[in-house]
């Protein structure tokens, strides 16, 4: 397994070993003490699978009080996939980082809490899992608006498929109070 850092201190892109042959392939696609040594330390209590159609972006998404970190994968299709450092006091606040994931590269983005996450869908469909270091909580989910200027996320498409909820995020600016009662 190859973990690679990245400019944002804690998001962390992973490139599983896939072992190929005649039959297909294999891989591991967690192996707790591996990811603890490779600067994933906190465990996972819930797993999540989307489904998503071309141009639909998911986020960018965070919970306030009880923050999850997240190891994302695809197993369908392709994502651009984006970490955005919420934390006010960070000296890299309103940063982003993007990786494409995809079900043929079998990367994996860690998003530590303390960061806002979100992606986009780039193929015809795409099967998204993901693991997370907390239970969702229903209502103290933010929603930060995707093209916050503030952020300035180069997505690849202009015009994407929006929930109501994502259609009605929040700039990051209006979410600066809030974000500094974040408990990490």
């Amino acid at each position: 397994m190859n973990i690679l850092t990245t400019k944002l201190p804690g998001v962390l892109i992973i490139e599983p070993v896939v072992f190929r042959d005649e039959r297909g392939w294999f891989l591991e696609t967690y192996h707790a003490p591996k990811y603890q040594n490779g600067g994933i330390p906190l465990s996972f209590v819930q797993d999540n699978c989307s489904l998503s159609v071309r141009g639909t972006l998911r986020g960018l998404h965070a919970q306030l009080s009880r923050p999850q970190g997240k190891l994302v994968r695809v197993i369908k299709g392709e994502i651009f996939d984006v970490a955005v450092d919420i934390r006010p006091d960070s000296p890299t606040f309103a940063s982003w980082e993007s990786v494409l994931l995809t079900a043929e590269n079998f990367k994996q983005l860690y998003v530590p809490p303390g960061f806002a996450h979100g992606f986009c869908v780039l193929s015809d469909i795409a099967e998204v899992e993901y693991k997370c270091t907390d239970v969702y909580v229903p209502g103290d989910e933010i929603a930060i608006a995707w093209n916050d200027e503030q952020i300035g996320i180069d997505w690849p498409m202009a015009s994407p498929i929006l929930s109501q909820k994502d259609a009605a995020g929040q700039s990051l600016q209006m979410l600066v109070g809030q974000l500094s009662e974040l408990p990490i």
